[in-house]
């Protein structure tokens, strides 16, 4: 089989590896059907992340269940099923408490598409070994279409995670999005689809803004700090004065939820978050838990992930289409 490589900055190619083979009862063989690209991975091929090439690029994917293990009772071959970022054996004492990204069964950091903790290959390869099927993978439901859900491995259902409990404690909040690729414009459509009074969308693409707009956001190519102005921000840029700015619009006792990739260091002003009792999280998500949630909001009619899908294009087209700048292109192999 080939997986798609990363190899210098703006370069990746195909590689032959060995086809994965069943190694356990629990564990299954499948082969991406849309695949598309994690907000982070325009930082890795850029030259901007901390792990050096070579290694299989990609984490997102809708794909075909081709084999199973002997154990493996909640997906069997022809299934189309999410496959999440990280990966979980489902049974630690973190994976049941919900801490997938964090499983002790395997190494700290486990996941596709970068090479630490341990090399389990990217999902824009012909096929992907999963070691825990049933632990990892979500059965896609009827009627969602794999190529708007190519992201819910990743993107859609940290978008999910970022405002759906905060406006689950918070009815009618004020939500404030600083972005620049597919997990704002993702917010900014569930936040509107679950009761946001206001949001307001701060990127300078203005392609992006008209798509926020669509989703019923305010947007603004840039903004001052608003004082007490949200009751929830969301930075998803990878820039620290961007979060800055995001933590110094909250009212008192606001959340920020940060999902950039902040690869290079800078300084928040911690003495006004101390006063006005903020709070920061700047985490990586425990998707496998989120993606049912988020996969039912996708079907219920009340957003529309697809608008976000910038391309469609051919799987053989990943060497020369990758490195493009794309919003949010997804990748198909056979007719989805």
């Amino acid at each position: 089989m080939r997986e798609l490589t990363y190899v210098a900055r703006n370069t990746v190619e195909w590689r032959e590896a060995p086809d994965p083979k069943v190694r356990s009862g629990q564990e299954a063989i499948v082969a991406p059907v849309a695949a598309t690209t994690c907000d982070v991975d325009s930082a890795i091929l850029a030259g901007h992340g901390f792990v050096e090439p070579p290694f299989a690029i990609g984490h997102e994917c809708v794909a075909r269940v081709v084999e199973t293990g002997d154990a493996v009772t909640s997906v069997a071959p022809g299934d189309l099923v999410v496959v999440p970022w990280s990966v979980n054996c489902g049974t630690c004492d973190n994976c049941r408490s919900g801490l997938t990204a964090h499983c002790t069964s395997v190494p700290h950091m486990a996941m596709y598409g970068a090479p630490i903790g341990g090399s389990w290959g990217g999902l824009f390869s012909d096929l992907v070994r999963v070691p825990y099927a049933d632990a990892m993978l979500v059965p896609l439901p009827e009627g969602l279409d794999p190529v708007a859900m190519a992201s819910a491995s990743d993107n859609w259902s940290l978008s999910w995670r970022l405002v759906a409990p905060h406006l689950k404690n918070r009815p009618g909040a004020r939500v404030l999005v600083v972005a620049r690729g597919s997990i704002g414009l993702y917010v900014c459509a569930i936040a509107r689809a679950l009761g946001a009074s206001d949001v307001l969308y701060v990127d300078p693409d203005p392609e992006h803004r008209r798509l926020a707009e669509g989703y019923g956001a305010r947007t603004a190519e840039a903004i001052e700090p608003v004082r007490h102005g949200f009751d929830l921000a969301v930075e998803a840029t990878g820039r620290v004065d961007q979060l800055a700015l995001a933590v110094n619009c909250l009212a008192p006792e606001g959340f920020c939820e940060s999902a950039g990739n902040h690869f290079r260091p800078g300084e928040l002003p911690l003495l006004d978050m101390y006063l006005t009792g903020v709070t920061l999280r700047i985490a990586r998500d425990n998707v496998r838990g989120h993606i049912p949630d988020a996969l039912e909001l996708a079907g219920s009619g009340k957003v529309a992930p697809e608008r976000v899908v910038s391309h469609v294009l051919d799987w053989e087209d990943l060497p020369d289409a990758l490195p493009e700048k794309h919003l949010k292109p997804v990748f198909v192999t056979r007719p989805a």
